[in-house]
């Protein structure tokens, strides 16, 4: 049978703390921020090193791969050491892990054990996994009318991270040498110290902590806080599992686009600048325009801006699919799937936040982060071989059923999208 929606148990405590939800959506951007440029600053040499370890350009990929299988693995024991001990340690936890993967990732490189360096690489998805649990910390006090609004702006700190992050190896090869660090590893002493800095910015922060004052508030009400798995959760509450779909499938779309829009590039002649310049500009469409969405998904509902994204991650696909041998569609192609991405998982994760009561949200939202990096771990590993097969234009047709099935799915369900009121 299909669960109720909860009321919305945030909503009546937004009066009495406004003044702390301003200041957690604060701590949380200076906090994304230090996390951006920690996973930025090495997350770009992952692949570099991987194949310097392994002897073989066969073994890069895996950098990635490791990355979105550790921020797979640690995203529900996050979210259930938030549910237990608050947001405050749970992201601080995150980010210390990460910390210790910026560690690991020197030491592989000063003994040259290629292994070491996987297991570094998986902590550090870790600071990928604390990144996303930090735009749910910023709905847990938010009323509904500003919820996918905050959610976004948190969203949207991610890219000051993003472009600074990259452009730390020159700087991060100087202090490496300074500090008698291998080569390559430089950038990870900048990734330690700002995974550091997070998780004191967490630790100090976010005090009185945001999710423990919202669960204090609700226990507060006679209501039941019988908690659930998020599996559970998925299975008896259809708009929780319509919203984790949405996100999942969003995201695999953009991942499988995004990994290969290199090779596609260079295969065609393009530049590494080029190719540089060009994901840098998806990466903007990713995050800069998300408190766009997110003011849009409060005014006009989640359920529209849902189907705006859909409908630009389509744009996008049909612009591969007819010239994606173009450089300059490519690039228009890719800003157009950042876009789509932002829109849907902005919309997407205010419903995901909204769907069931305060002391269910954490478990939802750790399997939600588990859906969407195992699905984009999946669209990355598939879209290798699928661009193979049929090229970058089949793999962008491929890509158009994960579309079409968020599309028709949102159109069946939209008359029971919650109120927004």
């Amino acid at each position: 049978m299909t669960a109720r929606r909860p009321p919305a148990a945030t909503d009546s405590t937004v009066p009495a703390h406004a003044h702390l939800q301003r200041k957690v959506v604060r701590v949380l951007i200076l906090g994304q921020v230090l996390g951006g440029i920690g996973m930025g600053a090495t997350l770009s040499l992952g692949a570099l090193l991987a194949a310097q370890l392994s002897g073989s350009n066969a073994w890069s990929g895996m950098a990635a791969t490791m990355s979105t299988l550790g921020a797979a693995l640690v995203a529900v024991p996050l979210a259930r050491l938030a549910q237990a001990r608050g947001r405050r340690r749970s992201l601080a936890t995150g980010a210390g892990i990460a910390g210790i993967g910026a560690i690991l990732a020197i030491t592989s490189v000063a003994i040259d054990v290629f292994p070491l360096l996987l297991l570094a690489l998986m902590l550090l998805g870790a600071g990928s996994a604390t990144n996303l649990q930090a735009r749910f910390a910023a709905t847990d006090l938010a009323g509904s009318t500003s919820r996918a609004r905050d959610l976004s702006i948190v969203v949207w700190s991610t890219t000051i991270g993003a472009v600074l992050g990259p452009n730390l190896f020159g700087p991060g090869e100087v202090v490496g040498a300074q500090l008698g660090l291998p080569p390559l590893t430089g950038a990870f002493a900048f990734s330690l110290a700002a995974q550091v800095g997070a998780a004191l910015v967490y630790t100090v922060g976010l005090r009185p902590d945001p999710l423990l004052t919202a669960l204090a508030a609700r226990e507060a009400r006679p209501t039941s806080t019988r908690q659930h798995g998020g599996l559970a959760i998925v299975r008896g509450n259809s708009l929780a599992r319509y919203a984790v779909m949405v996100v999942a499938l969003s995201h695999a779309t953009m991942v499988a686009l995004m990994s290969m829009a290199p090779v596609h590039l260079t295969e065609h002649g393009a530049s590494l600048t080029i190719v540089g310049l060009t994901i840098s500009l998806h990466v903007a469409g990713m995050y800069a325009l998300s408190p766009v969405f997110g003011a849009l998904a409060d005014r006009v509902g989640r359920m529209p801006v849902i189907l705006a994204g859909q409908a630009l991650l389509l744009a996008s696909l049909v612009l591969f699919w007819l010239v994606g041998e173009n450089a300059a569609a490519m690039t228009t192609g890719l800003i157009l799937l950042g876009l789509g991405w932002s829109a849907s998982v902005v919309a997407g994760s205010a419903l995901i936040a909204e769907a069931v009561g305060v002391h269910d949200r954490s478990a939802l939202q750790g399997f939600s982060d588990l859906s969407m990096n195992a699905a984009g771990a999946l669209g990355g590993a598939l879209a290798g071989p699928v661009l193979i097969l049929v090229g970058y234009s089949g793999l962008g047709v491929a890509a158009m059923a994960l579309v079409a099935v968020v599309t028709i799915w949102s159109l069946l369900r939209r008359p029971a999208a919650p109120a927004l009121g």
